[in-house]
């Protein structure tokens, strides 16, 4: 990023994607066109990669979230794990971690059943051991980048 303007303008959208170009001209003290200008640079540098609705879980059927971390029965076998569960859409993100595990999934399902069947799935899937931590609150998550 260029300056500190840049980083104001990735900050603002951070913490609200649906802030208009008259918010972030307030927020930079710059005219709306040159906040138009330099987000759309911010965007085609990729710095600013997309704008997402954050959905509640809950609202839309999957209250329960855990953290599965997964590890090869087999050292020796091909490292594709994320290609092998892409098509398992109660992951919702998957994580090439340091440690004993290979990887960490997050996940979101609708029940305590929801999850020993995806469990059972990632484990056939992969060809994986997993360690499964359900989660019982949440405190923060989704919060803003802030550009150094």
């Amino acid at each position: 990023m260029d300056d500190a303007v840049d980083r104001r303008i990735v900050a603002e959208v951070s913490r609200d994607g649906r802030a208009t170009l008259a918010d972030l001209s307030a927020a930079t003290g710059l005219s709306v066109s040159a906040v138009q200008a330099r987000l759309k640079r911010l965007e085609s540098q990729g710095v600013i990669a997309g704008y997402r609705a954050i959905v509640d879980a809950e609202s839309v059927g999957r209250p329960l979230a855990a953290f599965i971390e997964i590890t090869p029965l087999d050292p020796a076998q091909p490292d594709n794990a994320p290609e092998l569960l892409e098509h398992l859409d109660a992951i919702e993100a998957c994580h090439s971690i340091a440690g004993d595990a290979s990887y960490m999934l997050f996940a979101r399902v609708a029940s305590p059943r929801a999850l020993e069947d995806l469990v059972r799935d990632v484990r056939q899937a992969a060809n994986v051991r997993t360690r499964t931590t359900v989660v019982l609150q949440t405190f923060f998550e989704h919060r803003p980048t802030v550009a150094l």
